[in-house]
């Protein structure tokens, strides 16, 4: 079985190393011995991303988030398409601001986005910086999830998402109600840099799981042998909590 992953925007989104998160997909891929390749997509390329298994996006300055938010535009239709046909989509910061209905900056300019996400943020003056502890429903099962925030923009949720995680420790979406990131049927989008899923490899299957299902819904993955992952995330998840 072929996973195809496709990195949008590396070249200008890619602020805290999230391209770590498309190795880590790619890697725990290859190393249950299925196929997995990675396309890098930015400005002036034309593929058709609905061919795509997995979409990832990551967080970038200013300047470059408004180049990516202008060609988004372009492709708004296609990303829906793909969608439709359950690509699993994570997109990181900036990258999951521009997936939203808009991003007002602390200025008060309005930057379009594409609306795939039913979310708003609004620019604040003081960042929400720091490690964060978080807790996320994976099939059913309750999983702790860690990561590191950077961001000033506070995202609010419209009535068609649901939070991807419940915050334990940090501020999360925009500090006031205790929720990080969104999901809206196969598009996942979250502040949590790491890379979060170099952190979090649970999570990083259960995107590969969903990517593999719209290919053969009775998919499996193998185990991997992730001992000392689960046992340095035990540890930093008690130190990070005990240090509130």
């Amino acid at each position: 079985m072929h996973l195809k992953i496709a990195h949008l925007y590396p070249d200008l989104l890619d602020l805290y190393s999230d391209r770590g998160n498309v190795i880590i997909l790619q890697k725990r891929v290859e190393w249950r011995g299925l196929r997995a390749t990675v396309d890098e997509i930015t400005v002036g390329h034309e593929p058709d991303l609905s061919e795509y298994d997995i979409l990832v996006l990551g967080g970038g300055m200013d300047r470059e988030q408004g180049i990516v938010a202008e060609d988004l535009q372009k492709r708004r239709e296609n990303l829906q398409q793909a969608v439709e046909k359950g690509t699993v989509i994570l997109a990181i910061c900036g990258g999951y601001q521009l997936l939203g209905n808009y991003f007002e900056t602390a200025g008060g300019q309005r930057i379009p986005g594409i609306g795939l996400l039913d979310i708003e943020t609004v620019g604040a003056k003081v960042r929400m910086v720091g490690n964060v502890v978080a807790e996320m429903e994976i099939e059913g099962v309750k999983t702790n999830i860690i990561g590191y925030e950077n961001h000033s923009g506070k995202t609010y949720l419209g009535k068609n998402v649901q939070p991807m995680m419940k915050v334990i420790k940090g501020y999360g979406n925009s500090g006031e109600d205790k929720f990080e990131g969104v999901r809206q049927g196969s598009v996942f989008g979250t502040y949590l840099h790491g890379p979060l899923l170099a952190k979090n490899p649970t999570l990083a299957d259960y995107l590969i799981t969903l990517a593999l299902r719209r290919k053969d819904l009775s998919v499996r993955l193998d185990q991997l042998e992730d001992g000392l992952e689960a046992r340095t995330q035990q540890k930093l998840y008690k130190r990070l909590v005990e240090s509130r």
